[in-house]
């Protein structure tokens, strides 16, 4: 471990940004909306990508008819995709080596999702390392993405001004709310297309992503 200590933290999205867990949230969806005769497609469940779960299955509820409460759809679909990855944590590119190589430079990160707090800490748990210092997850806020209050929230908690923070977002809801707090906001597209602005930064993966380059940045 190097010594000095960085001037930044790293924020990472979960769901679609360090697990590619989307095909095991639409699956779910598919066979709970099959399951109460209704209908859900995959552009329906890529309008839901990046909101905070509660509003999710709103929208879930209201297209499909399903007749169960929020709070029911939300730790049905929970439960399933846990389950799913407890078989299999699906890595997307680069992360679980741009994480390390953040913990090998001293850099504080936090992991920002809006899945429930008890599926982020078992994704968190299957690190073989230490790679997170701060989870905020959907049940710690109040107010889910696209408003700043979770990544506000994880820049307060690692004890850094957002403007301090590099944040990585797959969707355009979490890189809004990523935006939003001020932070150096990424955007790595992955089921979705993320809308391009003059200020927006876009890559294409995590891949050969490193504490040197990410440095330069800030």
């Amino acid at each position: 471990m190097l010594g000095r200590k960085p001037s930044f933290a790293v924020l990472f999205d979960m769901d679609g940004t360090i697990i590619d867990s989307e095909p095991y949230w639409m699956a779910s969806e598919q066979a709970l909306a099959a399951e109460h005769q209704g209908t859900w497609t995959q552009d329906d469940a890529r309008t839901i990508i990046g909101l905070s779960l509660d509003k999710s299955a709103e929208v879930f509820k209201d297209r499909t008819n399903v007749p169960l409460e929020t709070e029911e759809i939300v730790n049905r679909l929970s439960n399933e995709v846990q389950s799913k990855l407890e078989k299999v944590i699906p890595w997307r590119p680069g992360a679980k080596e741009l994480l390390l190589d953040l913990k090998k430079h001293n850099v504080k990160t936090a992991l920002v999702t809006m899945s429930l707090r008890r599926m982020a800490k078992q994704v968190v748990d299957a690190i073989d390392f230490e790679a997170f210092d701060v989870i905020v997850a959907g049940d710690d806020v109040i107010r889910g993405k696209p408003h700043p209050e979770a990544y506000e929230k994880a820049a307060a908690l690692l004890g850094f001004d957002p403007k301090k923070c590099i944040a990585f977002e797959d969707s355009s809801t979490g890189l809004a709310s990523a935006e939003a707090a001020g932070t150096y906001a990424i955007g790595i597209p992955n089921f979705i297309e993320i809308p391009s602005k003059p200020d927006r930064i876009l890559w294409p993966t995590l891949e050969g992503v490193t504490y040197k380059r990410l440095r330069k940045l800030i």
